[in-house]
């Protein structure tokens, strides 16, 4: 079994910044790719940001310049810092990991989603 587990959403007014954190643990013979995708109410799920292995990264468009991804390969950890966050960032921010639990078996797993709420 592999658990994905999201941290460091909440509440912040416009401009300042957030820094999202996730864990992926359990059978985990490596992981390929993490990432992050976020949902707004009435919105489908999109892509936010992607990090390789080997520490290639690919934005959205929307938060190129303002959104950086991270990742602690040692650790099983993601990271998405937020910053001159803006309203229409609003949204639950979901991690997903491609973990290979064998050699020979993929899959991915998503965390439960962590709640971004950018108001004044």
């Amino acid at each position: 079994q592999v658990q994905v587990v999201e941290s460091g959403g909440g509440l912040v007014q416009p401009g300042e910044s957030l820094r999202l954190s996730c864990a992926a643990s359990g059978s985990i013979f490596r992981i390929s790719n993490m990432g992050w995708y976020r949902q707004a109410p009435g919105e489908q799920r999109e892509l936010v940001a992607i990090i390789t292995s080997g520490g290639t990264t690919n934005y959205a468009d929307s938060v190129k310049g303002r959104f950086t991804i991270s990742r602690d390969n040692a650790k099983n950890m993601v990271y998405l810092q937020m910053n001159s966050l803006k309203p229409e960032d609003t949204a639950v921010y979901y991690c997903v990991a491609d973990v290979w639990v064998t050699m020979k078996n993929f899959q991915n797993y998503w965390g439960q989603g962590t709640q971004v709420t950018v108001s004044s």
